[in-house]
């Protein structure tokens, strides 16, 4: 059964249904369900989709013009193959598909350029002179995020300015991510959630009749499933040096998010090469920089700053406990692990991704204009702002804080104000107090808003207070429930 990519499938839908031709690069990191989506799209509709294979350039061409010639062209009457790559990208305009697009889709369009780096021009050509006068769409995919922007799409390259569409995938948000589980407790799908994430190959790996703990011992940690060697296999096939890699990404997975901290622990003592390191990740969609909500282009623009974090939940999960733990996992001590590694630190693992949950939840909530206001950027919070303190002279003091989320309106005129509680226990009216005094130095130029969120609830006091101060109180079941 396909889940999700609503939206990618009504772009892709969309232009379809225009009334000229299409060239569409769609793209992203492996895994995220690019072919899958693709293949969904093209259900009921007369297409050839072909993919690409890391071979030279003339078993490439065999393998397109056989496909090609499936097809009832004229061609197939004198040739078995296309002697040139334009002669085989010319005959798409002769495919019998009668009113509707001529559809063709190549799967892994880099390997393709690789063989054959004129590829990128002849098409360009075929473009310019008949294709987008055409009923002609071509879709050209790929996982080879860096080939595709600096390459593909970049100024003064053949393509450049041709595509009539470029969309980039991305993982799956929390509310399609968890259709894969669809009868498990709130509770377990934020686990489950921020264990694997929203790559649909990582989620298909689950088994929705077994519990969290099984499907962990079972398809994460036992020698022999997908999962156990996924992280390995992606990284030999996108990178040299994944030795390097394995250590800075296990720092970062570890709670080292400063460039000097990742540096230091993952032993690459130059800080410039971890950052080309670091970048490389990036790209991949591995890793990202992360800045303050307010922060401006300068301070984005410095090196120095920013901090870094696994974007992937399925890399965090693997490197804080497979990785950390692969002698005995090897050694087949699949239940040593998890009761002694895996277990006790599984519900603060999970509260990092917590945040990340309640922030799409906000985002949503914007889509539906339930907020107090619209927000024009949102995201974590860091700097100085006042806390509570009673050994201070008026009981407060200025101290270096974060904000799990903070909402920022036009003008910086109003802010909403989040702070995310995954625990076993209530949300405190201390942990109340402390979310109200943060940026109490701002409130007097702008209007405030306060949403809490938690996993367990809130204490009786909060709920008294939080009607007359207007302060939003969010639950597990409000935040996992709203689609």
């Amino acid at each position: 059964m396909f889940i999700g990519r609503e939206a990618e499938l009504q772009f892709l839908n969309d232009k379809y249904e225009e009334n000229k031709g299409q060239l569409i690069v769609l793209y992203g990191r492996r895994r995220v369900g690019k072919t899958e989506t693709l293949r969904e799209f093209c259900k009921g509709k007369p297409h050839i989709f072909f993919s690409c294979t890391q071979t030279t350039d003339r078993v490439q061409l065999a393998k397109f013009s056989k496909q090609l010639l499936k097809e009832d062209i004229p061609a197939k009457q004198y040739v078995t193959e296309f002697a040139d790559w334009e002669k085989a990208f010319r005959a798409i305009l002769d495919l019998p598909y009668g009113d509707e697009k001529k559809l063709v889709i190549i799967d892994e369009f880099p390997y393709m350029c690789r063989g054959n780096k004129s590829i990128p021009s002849i098409l360009q050509n075929l473009w310019d002179a008949e294709f987008k006068n055409s009923n002609v769409m071509l879709i050209l995919c790929g996982s080879a995020m860096s080939f595709i922007e600096k390459e593909l799409l970049a100024e003064k390259n053949p393509l450049y300015g041709r595509a009539t569409g470029i969309y980039k995938m991305k993982e799956m948000g929390f509310y399609d991510a968890i259709k894969f589980f669809p009868d498990y407790s709130p509770k377990d799908k934020v686990i489950t959630y921020a264990v694997l994430g929203g790559i649909p190959h990582y989620l298909n790996q689950w088994n929705p009749k077994l519990s969290v703990a099984e499907n962990i011992k079972r398809n994460i940690l036992t020698k022999g499933c997908i999962l156990y060697s996924e992280v390995d296999f992606l990284l030999h096939q996108e990178l040299r040096e994944t030795p390097i890699y394995n250590s800075i990404i296990e720092a970062v997975a570890l709670g080292n998010t400063k460039l000097n901290d990742i540096s230091q622990k993952s032993l690459v003592e130059d800080t410039s090469k971890t950052s080309v390191y670091l970048k490389n990740l990036i790209e991949l969609g591995i890793v990202e920089r992360e800045f303050s909500v307010d922060a401006g282009i300068k301070e984005q623009a410095n090196t120095n700053r920013g901090t870094y974090r696994l974007t992937d939940n399925f890399f965090r999960f693997w490197y804080a406990f497979g990785y950390t733990n692969f002698s005995q996992l090897e050694d087949g001590d699949v239940e040593g692990v998890y009761d002694y590694a895996v277990e006790p630190l599984l519900h603060e693992f999970v509260s990092f991704s917590f945040e990340d949950v309640c922030k799409e939840f906000v985002r949503e909530m914007q889509k539906k204009n339930e907020l107090p206001f619209r927000y024009n950027k949102m995201g974590r919070w860091v700097g100085k702002t006042t806390i509570r303190d009673e050994n201070a002279v008026d009981g407060l003091r200025v101290a270096e804080t974060e904000i799990d989320l903070l909402g920022i309106g036009r003008g910086a005129k109003e802010y909403l104000v989040g702070e995310c509680k995954f625990k076993k226990s209530p949300f405190s009216y201390s942990e109340y107090l402390d979310t109200l005094a943060k940026l109490t130095p701002m409130k007097q130029k702008a209007k405030f808003y306060y949403a809490l969120f938690s996993e367990n609830g809130f204490d009786e006091k909060i709920e008294s207070a939080a009607e007359e101060n207007d302060v939003r109180l969010y639950t597990l079941e409000d935040i996992v429930n709203y689609k």
